[in-house]
Order: C-alpha cells, then structure tokens, then sequence
C-alpha cells in the first residue's frame, strides 16, 4: 500500500504543569493513514496538504491510523470522508479541565446525536480512551476549521484550553463541547472508530462494523 505522512506543524504554548511557567511546543505531529483502497494524509491546510484520492474519500472508506508516536499533548490531523480529523494525546491536566467547564457548557453531557452511540461519551472524554481523543476537526456553526489553542488564557480571561474557532469565535474544550456564548449550537462530532490495536485506530467504522453510514446532527 501506498504511504503518505503529514508535514509537521509546530505550535507554541504554555504547559500549565510547570511551575516555573516555562513555553513548550506542542506539536502537530505526522500521522501515517492507511486506507482499505488508497491512503489520505491530511496537514492543516494553511501549511500543507497532501491530495488524497478523491474516490476513496468521498466514498468514507474507513482509514487505519498509527499513533504510536503521538506524545502527550500532541495533536495529529487527517482526513476521512473529504473531512479533517483530529487525534489529539491529552495530558493529564487537559482532563482535569472537563468537570470544571461543565457549567459553561450548552451540552455538558452530549445528549444531542453528535456521536454514534453512548458508548463514545464515556462521561466528560467523548471518547474510548481517556487520553486518546478522536473528533471531526469542523465547527458546527459555518463549518470552519478550528484552531488548536491549548494554552489557558490565550483566548479570553477565563480560557482553560482547548480549541478555538477563528471564524465566528465559537469555542470548545479538550472534548469538543461548545461553549456558552458561542455561536455555534452543538459539540464537534466523534466520528465511528476503534482500535485495531492499542496504537491503530481504525476510523470511519465500529469493531462491530456498524455505523459506517453515519452522520451526526450537523457536520
């Protein structure tokens, strides 16, 4: 099979953790998708981008993933159905944030269908894996593509991190849950996926094979 990778993105940020307030870099790292028929490789658009075959994607055939090499804070970015994905590797105090945002929040406990099941809530992750984060990297207002901002602060006075759209302003945590005042009605959606092995992610279906067809409430 044919293999493309991502160019890497660097972005600056603060890691909460260190006491002395030091920056790090967080890194949007290469991803290395496989696909059932072709390959996709997808880097943030005002970067670089590597064209996928247009017949795969828009069919939705389901694409493997490596993370293996995703570190924690990491995000990486490719597509599947035409659409950018986030993976992100969420370090400890980026969960820590979730309970706290919840009385921002216009849906805390995505009730609205913005994923396929209940089984890829799991309570304040939005995800099979704690750490591991899966989502449809589109806002749910006007369809932009949000901005990674990890960095509390850096986007207003109380900003705990997460992502930031720079279109119309709407903002989301480290789930993807939107946040009162924003303009955008709904969460990000969680694609269907599961993990092949503890580092393949497998995007665009379940393990049962279900849900390949599905579509959240709004992209």
């Amino acid at each position: 099979m044919a293999r493309n990778d991502a160019i890497p993105v660097v972005i600056d940020s603060l890691n909460p953790e260190a006491v002395d307030q030091t920056r790090r870099r967080f890194l949007i790292a290469s991803a290395t998708v496989v696909g059932a028929v072709g390959v996709a490789a997808w880097a943030l658009p005002f970067i670089e981008s590597m064209e996928p075959d247009k017949a795969v994607t828009a069919a939705g055939v389901p694409i493997d993933v490596d993370i293996s090499k995703l570190e924690p804070g990491q995000l990486i970015i490719v597509e599947w159905r035409q659409r950018p994905i986030w993976i992100l590797n969420r370090q400890q105090w980026m969960l820590d944030t979730l309970v706290k945002n919840k009385p921002r929040l216009k849906d805390p406990e995505s009730l609205e269908p913005q994923q396929p099941t209940k089984a890829y809530v799991n309570g304040v992750y939005r995800s099979l894996k704690k750490h591991v984060f899966v989502a449809v990297a589109i806002c749910t207002h006007l369809q932009c593509s949000p901005n990674y901002a990890p960095k509390p602060k850096s986007v207003n006075s109380w900003w705990p991190g997460g992502f930031h759209c720079p279109c119309h302003g709407s903002m989301y945590d480290f789930s993807a849950r939107v946040f009162d005042g924003s303009p955008a009605p709904l969460n990000i959606p969680i694609p269907p996926y599961f993990y092949k092995t503890d580092t393949l992610v497998r995007i665009g279906e379940t393990e049962d094979g279900k849900y390949q067809n599905w579509v959240p409430a709004i992209w």
